[in-house]
């Protein structure tokens, strides 16, 4: 590439062209305190606005803008790229460790290329980036006169795989067991039918019909989550009694064999009338008072109120909370993430970040914090909504 400096090492400047971060405000913009002129409305599309890295190239290779977005991804300030040799500001590496701009020579290599599809590369260190470009040319098969080069970081997308990695593993894993159990059970049924009698055979149904049910809800949960992060979770708003809903969650603990003494359920009315999912509602019910009841200690406490001042639009707010040890400080901003199981196993971690899903494709919020008496104390309001065809 060409070299962009001139005799004497200082650096050529075209008079009126774009230079990047170091450009001065045009007369009679307003400039803020650090020398950057303020953005107004019909103001063109500044490259320190775009979200992605921006640099330019001229027509000898010499860096003629470098935003904010590849300053901070390179780690080049914008003063020190301006001016100089592309190769230079960016000595990007392909994952064989040669050095790129060398092997793609967009100077000097095949005039028919218009674009460098995105790529990753390496950055000097070792930090990986994804790199794309466009030739522009005057012409077809014309010299190149202008090469724009994208930068983005690889950070979120490396979650994003991770976050999927994690998933699939998770999956597996949990899926393993109830198979691996169902699959024995079937088979010594049907191999040994006659040798168990009734109530054995029984106990092993039971143990299949368990498992068959875990399974089923670990793909319930699945398919809600794959509707949660693609923003297509559909709700069928119906009249919620959500009072009536609390009530039958406590009575089907009861009558699993848990005491009446550890459920307190308290309404304070009026209540503002509920237009929600009933169906995604009762999950989200189902998951806090199970969390409570597993996982927290002394009384569980069920509080339904309208939302006071300050907490936002008119609705209902509900209150879930124990006595027990609680979550810790530490962990209440991991409390509706992904695969969060607190300090005890069991389960896929999923639940809690479903049902924040869920309440917030109500409209409403969701959080987590210390009960009066120690446990944990979860509060989430669904808002007064009607559905589509009566609005």
């Amino acid at each position: 590439m060409a070299d962009g400096g001139t005799e004497g090492g200082a650096r050529e400047v075209v008079p009126g062209e774009w230079r990047g971060r170091v450009r001065g405000p045009a007369a009679g913009d307003e400039v803020a305190a650090r020398g950057v002129p303020v953005p107004r409305e019909g103001d063109p599309v500044r490259p320190d606005d775009l979200p992605d890295g921006l640099v330019v190239a001229d027509a000898r290779g010499v860096v003629t803008c470098f935003n904010a977005a590849a300053a901070r991804i390179t780690g080049v300030p914008a003063e020190a790229a301006l001016g100089s040799p592309l190769e230079d500001v960016l000595p990007l590496e392909d994952l064989d460790g040669r050095r790129w701009w060398r092997l793609t020579d967009p100077y000097g290599g095949l005039a028919i290329r218009t674009r460098q599809p995105e790529k990753n590369l390496l950055l000097p260190g070792g930090r990986e980036i994804l790199v794309s470009a466009q030739y522009v040319r005057p012409r077809p098969r014309g010299p190149l006169v202008r090469l724009v080069v994208s930068l983005r970081d690889t950070g979120a997308r490396r979650r994003t795989e991770r976050g999927h990695a994690e998933l699939i593993a998770t999956v597996a894993h949990e899926l393993r067991s109830p198979l691996t159990s169902v699959k024995g059970f079937t088979a010594t049924l049907l191999a040994k039918w006659e040798r168990f009698n009734d109530d054995q055979k029984r106990l092993m149904l039971e143990t299949v019909d368990a498992d068959a049910h875990r399974v089923t809800r670990l793909i319930t949960e699945l398919l809600d989550i794959s509707r949660i992060d693609a923003g297509r979770m559909e709700l069928r708003r119906q009249p919620v009694d959500i009072a009536g809903a609390a009530a039958r969650h406590v009575q089907a603990h009861i009558a699993a064999g848990r005491s009446c003494d550890r459920f307190v359920v308290t309404v304070r009315r009026p209540l503002p009338a509920l237009w929600a999912d009933p169906d995604k509602v009762d999950q989200v019910l189902s998951n806090l008072l199970e969390n409570a009841v597993r996982h927290g200690g002394g009384t569980v406490t069920i509080d339904i109120a309208p939302t006071a001042g300050g907490e936002g639009p008119e609705g209902t707010v509900i209150t879930v909370s124990d006595e027990g040890q609680g979550i810790p400080e530490e962990s209440m901003n991991r409390v509706f993430t992904r695969f969060w199981r607190g300090s005890k196993r069991g389960g896929t971690g999923l639940g809690l970040y479903i049902v924040k899903g869920i309440v917030e494709v109500h409209g409403g919020w969701i959080t987590v914090g210390r009960a009066p008496r120690g446990g944990a104390r979860f509060r989430f309001m669904l808002p007064v909504a009607l559905p589509a065809h009566l609005q």
